[in-house]
């Protein structure tokens, strides 16, 4: 079982490629099946302790999966029954089914039993489970201590996440393969519980990948505090917000930060707190210009987003400043830009586009011509060309006041130490996320903007 972080995030479509791929190269379907299963049994035999488990069977290639798991770990010694929904419906499930010389339950008949393995469907399923195959399901899943589905859990849609009815919690998922968008977006992430990945030797390439640890480099004799990056932040009306977006960017590795047209007051000592005037904000040493964190949403605040799309500097756009963001206008900045998005402010700036959580944050891209970081339990990030990261679990106590402008000044810092747009935004939203691990629970903002320190530390 490997983790799933740096890997490539596969559709459904990419993962029957893939596996048509290999199936070219002269590995049969038997084989690749034998290999999930397999993978499978050794996941059992790890985890259950020998505790005795009950395999769940669907009909498709997922329930082939299933048997050939089931007759592995009966092969070793280990207790094992299998409930069945119901015959297999494909020749090599059926050739599957043929290995397993054990009684055969059904799985409205079936027992609980301490652990239990969901092989009914996977990759792929269009349409919730049928009422009297759900009815069973459920408790079963329930009653276990040890819950794994394989693939995905039978009920989560493979691309998107969506429910197709009730779906239980499973405390492990074991994606063929490679990562499927589900295991990634909400809802259906949330019931994956931990997802490790099965390797059964296919070819998976995509142009959406996990978010991994970044590689950053540490300064060395030769730096200086400009070199390591200078972020200016614009100021507005609501003075904590940019404070804590400052203090986020000096302890995520900024070697420069100034607050621009603020109160003049507060933050870290070594904040520089400068008007907003052209000489401050034409510094050609700055980086990253961050606006939107505070700024609020009168004509103040628009003069202010004005002048800070009117400069070629690498711009970092939050909070306020994207609600009143013309989106259009940034494909003809000479500078790149990030924009960093929760929920109400990409539809304020995008309205909906269609599909997943993905291709929405794709679509954004793509108009804007930005990268975008679609915040949330699912952070998603995309560039304009099609390249995307996806952000494994975060911290629930993430939901709190101000975490967003702790994120916008480490992108900001990323992005001032001259890191292309898009690692820069996978490389803040990974010492975000680790930050808040360190936090632990009931943390507020300012200790999130603090562990930044630990965060880039820790690499």
């Amino acid at each position: 079982m490997n983790r799933i972080e740096g890997l490539p995030v596969l559709t459904a479509w990419q993962m029957r490629a893939a596996e048509e791929c290999a199936m070219a190269t002269g590995v049969s379907v038997d084989a690749l099946m034998i290999r999930a299963g397999e993978g499978v049994a050794e996941a059992v035999r790890r985890l259950a302790v020998g505790a005795e488990a009950l395999i769940l069977c669907g009909p498709g290639n997922n329930g082939g999966d299933g048997w050939v798991a089931a007759a592995s770990l009966a092969k070793s010694g280990h207790p094992v029954r299998v409930a069945m929904l119901a015959e297999p419906a494909t020749e090599v499930a059926a050739r599957a089914r043929a290995g397993w010389t054990g009684p055969v339950e059904t799985l409205a008949d079936a027992a609980p039993a301490p652990v239990v393995v969901d092989a009914l469907f996977g990759t792929g399923l269009a349409r919730p489970l049928a009422l009297e195959a759900h009815g069973a399901f459920l408790p079963l899943v329930g009653a276990a201590r040890l819950s794994i589905a394989v693939d995905l859990p039978s009920g989560v849609s493979t691309d998107d996440g969506r429910f197709l009815g009730e779906v239980p919690r499973f405390d492990l998922t074991l994606a063929l393969g490679a990562p499927k968008p589900a295991h990634l977006l909400q809802p259906g992430a949330e019931r994956c519980g931990e997802v490790r990945v099965i390797d059964i030797g296919v070819p998976a390439m995509s142009d959406a990948m996990v978010i991994a640890a970044p590689t950053l480099r540490n300064p060395g004799p030769a730096d200086h505090k400009y070199t390591r990056g200078m972020v200016a932040i614009v100021g507005g009306e609501m003075a904590g917000a940019s404070l804590l977006a400052a203090t986020a960017a000096m302890r995520a590795g900024a070697g420069y930060v100034a607050l621009l047209g603020g109160t003049g007051q507060g933050g870290p000592h070594a904040l520089v707190h400068r008007p907003l005037e052209a000489h401050s904000l034409g510094d050609p040493r700055i980086g990253a210009l961050l606006i939107g964190p505070g700024l609020g949403r009168d004509d103040a605040a628009r003069a202010k987003l004005e002048q800070a799309l009117a400069t070629d500097h690498p711009l970092v756009i939050d909070g306020d400043a994207l609600v009143m963001l013309d989106v259009d206008r940034l494909a003809s900045r000479a500078g790149p830009a990030i924009l960093t998005p929760h929920a109400g402010e990409f539809k304020a700036a995008f309205g909906a586009p269609p599909g997943s959580k993905l291709d929405e944050a794709r679509a954004a891209a793509t108009r804007s011509g930005a990268v975008v970081v679609f915040k949330g339990a699912d952070t998603v990030i995309a560039a304009p060309d099609g390249r995307a990261r996806l952000s494994p679990g975060a911290s629930d106590w993430l939901s709190t006041a101000g975490s967003g402008d702790v994120l916008a000044g480490a992108v900001a810092a990323m992005l001032a130490a001259q890191h292309e747009p898009l690692e820069a935004a996978a490389a803040a939203v990974w010492l975000h996320n680790d930050a808040a691990r360190r936090c632990g629970a009931a943390f507020i903002a300012d200790d999130l903007a603090e562990a930044m320190t630990l965060a880039r530390a820790g690499l």
